[in-house]
């Protein structure tokens, strides 16, 4: 893949539409790639968490653990690991190639580096993690209406 099909990968991606080509390039250059055979283990649940990553191509099957939990296949352009994009921490589920995959690895670092040079990216990327902030607390208020309303 050249420059510009990383670039338009990358734009695709949930939070990097906000970036500019500058910041995309820059993103290309300075993340860690990883080619994947099929089968082969991305990461698994309960690992740390030390960066997000982005599906160039193939696709993987994200795993969560749990009895009422489905596995999510995910393609190109998708981000795995918003959160870990900002701070480390755990690894929620795992992820598998689903075939031969190719992925990029953004750290917090990375990430920090680009927000702090594209300041309109990070206002832009901090109202949209605001607003889905605010949208879980409402289906959390909202939630919580339900389970009052049957309690006994």
């Amino acid at each position: 893949m050249g420059l510009d099909d990383d670039i338009a990968i990358l734009s695709a991606a949930p939070l990097f539409g906000f970036m500019d080509r500058d910041a995309l390039r820059l993103l290309s250059f300075a993340a860690e790639r990883r080619s994947l055979a099929a089968g082969e283990r991305l990461f698994a649940r309960g690992e740390r968490a030390d960066g997000g990553f982005v599906v160039m191509s193939g696709t993987l099957t994200l795993t969560p653990h749990g009895a009422q939990a489905a596995p999510v296949t995910v393609g190109r352009s998708s981000l795995i690991g918003r959160l870990a994009l900002f701070q480390r921490g755990e690894r929620p589920c795992d992820a598998d190639a689903a075939q031969a995959a190719e992925v990029v690895r953004i750290t917090p670092t990375l990430m920090r580096r680009v927000l702090e040079e594209f300041p309109d990216a990070a206002r832009a990327i901090h109202a949209d993690l605001r607003s889905d902030l605010a949208d879980f607390a409402g289906s959390l208020v909202g939630l919580s209406v339900r389970f009052d309303a049957i309690a006994p």
